[in-house]
């Protein structure tokens, strides 16, 4: 057993670590509780959330030198700089109160490791920094680590409109609902170059290591104002997005509802998500959240299992001004000249003095780019009081009925959601969730003028938005698929960029396929490698196409041990989509803005629903689309030949998909990245397993699952990959990723015996 004594506790807590790494953390109190959380927080991720809360406030160049003062000044045009009032407000009576206890336990942890009394994470030694104290503001300012909207894609449109046409950038992304060509006369993007969003994209990019970027002088620090171009504005849309869906109990063979929940983002070393347990008098909560925030987003609470995944409303708009020939502080606004707001804020620069930077705002938001004549800005919900990610989480996570969870949910501004929720009565339902501003006259697709024409007429909240209430079908579920019911399809514009609709179509075929439901039928759902486009598009091949024999017959599963989702996902990844997009746009100024094209489309276009494109393509001619897929499929057979060798009964797709986890030092020369693990899925797969043609290396996916057995809480299952710890000597570093890339789960133990039972360490604080 280990013991702490800490400033700032009013009464012993313990923190008991599973078999399995997860923390189950129990107080006396609210305060305590999270306190304990924060400290919890500090011991085993202090490394990233110190990364974190420095690259969201604005302040590594302090710590790393130069070559991050432009990241700095990125990050703080998009700080929340409102009233704390309103925004303490938005997330609860006591969300202050619970951020101050967190930031204070977050605090003790770094006291312990500044004394020696806890080990200092390795990458604060080999960078030389060390970790700082937070405030309680600090957990709620940040904006810019959200999952952010249509900005980029409104970039890039207008950067497509100028080069081809609307109907090519469907390749990009396609709309739904439609639009028809007189969306495109409030377009104000011509002539902005393809990088007016790097500051945004800056604030919002990760952070990362080279040596030449921490070498950098002072006179260099402008050079490292763009982001990497796999994060530039001109790349496909993330593919961070997520499934879940709650089974009521009349479609399970127990009686009781189910919720599974399996966020789709980033992969990293260490993970985004942390699990925790959470337990004081009147709260028990287990689930997954951030390391950097108390409470949880996704779990349950002993009555009520809840879950998110993103709603795709559209909550940025480009606003493109006109600014003054003699003053460009102002800019055209109605009849006259409006002038920015300059605020000039001060860099801590490592190795050098402190450096002076201006900030300017309009009335819409942080301007991010200007030149002679002209200036643009940015109009987010982020500069709204309420929008801090899943801050409101504090609310909903404690409520135990259906009305007070949609009560709770009012007030979430961001990212945009959906909610489900089911309880041990029976209730249970569907609730999307965010500040989605009303526009009348345009639907936030391109850049438009910042001069008052364009303005947001407050916003739509949760009540506004579509819900459903313990609907006679059985089940609820949702995976960022266009789910606008037609009622809001033609009412104001909520969001037209949605993920792909087929992988929310195969859950719910399965989940309405059965009556009896059970754990085992979701973490199978959760796992299902089964692409909808992989018989389409075989079918379209012509039957003399070398290669086809091997993929008749397939079931369109890609998993691991799969010869033939090797042969077809090379092809499509490698072969198919860049020759089509090679074809559609042999512009390569135009072609690396569709990149690396929407499957969907792809599909669709190749199956002659799209026949412009398909003319311009080439391949609408007698016989072109069946020589072109003969050549590609057969160019995909020689290049998996040439990898894997002759014999296809010795390919299998986990040997060139794999699961990886990238740690940001690696590229200074240490080892820390974690991989490879054979890995089933692809990029249209439920178990999504988003994978780059350049390595195939699985970056993007579900490293969090969680199926809950709503009422039989200790039969509920968890996995997080790579592992709960951030620490390089941890037992729990990267422990759970074979089980991940696997498909398997581990217990979610949460009654008193059960964690007991499993409980391998024992942390004991105590007031000091």
């Amino acid at each position: 057993m280990t013991t702490y004594d800490l400033p700032g506790l009013t009464a012993p807590a313990t923190i008991r670590v599973d078999r399995w790494g997860l923390p189950h953390i129990t107080a006396s109190g609210l305060g305590d509780l999270f306190f304990a959380q924060g400290f919890n927080a500090a011991r085993d991720r202090l490394w990233q959330i110190d990364l974190w809360r420095k690259r969201g406030l604005g302040l590594l160049a302090a710590d790393f030198g130069p070559g991050y003062l432009m990241q700095d000044r990125a990050a703080r045009l998009f700080l929340y700089r409102g009233d704390m009032a309103p925004e303490w407000a938005a997330y609860g009576d006591d969300a202050e109160v619970i951020c101050t206890a967190f930031a204070a336990g977050i605090n003790a942890g770094v006291d312990q490791v500044l004394a020696g009394s806890m080990p200092l994470p390795q990458e604060f030694a080999l960078l030389g920094t060390q970790p700082a104290h937070w405030a309680a503001e600090d957990v709620v300012r940040i904006r810019t680590h959200c999952l952010t909207r249509n900005a980029g894609s409104e970039l890039a449109r207008a950067q497509v409109l100028a080069l081809a046409d609307a109907d090519v950038d469907l390749l990009r992304v396609p709309l739904n609902p439609p639009v028809d060509a007189a969306e495109w006369a409030v377009n104000a993007g011509a002539g902005l170059p393809p990088h007016a969003l790097a500051a945004f994209e800056l604030a919002t990019a990760p952070v990362t290591f080279s040596a030449d970027r921490l070498a950098a002088g002072l006179e260099e620090a402008p050079r490292w104002s763009r982001v990497d171009p796999r994060k530039t504005v001109v790349q496909a849309p993330s593919m961070e997005g997520s499934n879940n869906w709650v089974v009521a109990g009349t479609r399970t063979a127990s009686g009781r509802a189910i919720m599974a929940s399996d966020p789709h983002r980033a992969h990293a070393a260490p993970s985004l998500r942390y699990m925790v347990h959470l337990t004081a008098p009147g709260i028990d909560l287990i689930g997954a959240g951030e390391p950097s925030s108390p409470g949880i987003m996704a779990g349950h609470n002993g009555h009520a299992a809840f879950s998110l995944t993103i709603f795709c409303a559209d909550q940025e708009d480009v606003m493109v001004y006109e600014t003054d020939p003699a003053d460009a502080s102002r800019y055209r606004y109605g009849d006259g000249w409006e002038e920015m707001e300059q605020v000039t804020e001060v860099f801590a620069v490592k190795g050098h003095p402190d450096q002076q930077l201006d900030l300017r705002f309009t009335h819409h938001g942080p301007v991010v780019w200007e030149e002679a004549g002209r200036a643009l800005a940015l109009r987010t919900v982020f500069t709204e009081a309420g929008t801090a990610p899943y801050m409101a989480s504090l609310k909903s996570m404690r409520a135990t009925t259906w009305d007070g969870f949609k009560e709770a949910v009012e007030t979430w501004g961001a990212p945009s959601v959906n909610l489900v929720y089911a309880d041990v009565t029976g209730d249970f339902g569907w609730q999307t969730a965010a500040y989605v501003p009303r526009r009348t006259g345009w639907r936030g697709l391109v850049p438009v003028a910042g001069d008052g024409r364009f303005e947001w007429e407050g916003f739509m909240t949760a009540s506004a938005l579509p819900r459903m209430d313990n609907p006679a079908l059985g089940f609820v579920h949702s995976a960022n698929e266009m789910n606008l019911p037609p009622k809001a399809q033609a009412g104001p514009a909520i969001g037209h960029e949605w993920f792909e609709d087929q992988r929310a179509a195969r859950i719910a075929a399965a989940l309405d396929a059965r009556s009896d439901h059970d754990l085992g039928s979701s973490t199978a759902l959760q796992t299902d490698t089964g692409s909808p486009f992989a018989a389409r598009l075989i079918a379209l091949v012509p039957k003399d196409a070398p290669g086809l024999e091997l993929l008749a017959g397939w079931d369109g599963r890609s998993d691991a041990g799969s010869s033939t989702a090797l042969l077809y996902e090379v092809w499509l990844s490698s072969h198919l989509r860049p020759a089509l997009l090679a074809r559609v746009a042999p512009d390569p100024d135009l072609r690396r803005f569709l990149m690396p094209g929407n499957i969907p489309m792809v599909t669709e276009l190749l199956e002659g629903t799209h026949p412009a494109l398909l003319a311009r393509a080439g391949l609408d001619a007698e016989g072109a689309r069946d020589a072109f897929l003969r050549e590609t499929l057969a160019a995909a057979l020689a290049d998996v030949t040439a990898r894997f060798g002759n014999d296809p009964a010795t390919w299998r797709w986990g040997d060139l998909h794999h699961g990886w986890f990238d740690h940001p030092l690696t590229p200074l020369g240490e080892s820390f990245d974690l991989g490879p693990w054979p890995k089933g899925g692809g990029n249209t797969s439920i178990m999504l397993a988003h994978h780059e043609a350049a390595d195939y290396r699985v970056r993007i996916g579900a490293s969090v699952r969680m199926v809950v057995d709503v009422g039989n809480w200790d039969a509920s299952l968890w996995i997080n990959a790579p592992g709960q710890s951030g620490m390089q000597d941890s037992p729990h570093l990267a422990d759970l990723a074979p089980l991940w890339a696997a498909g398997d789960y581990v217990p979610l133990a949460y009654s008193e015996a059960a964690v007991a039972e499993a409980t391998v360490q024992t942390i004991t604080l105590r007031p000091a």
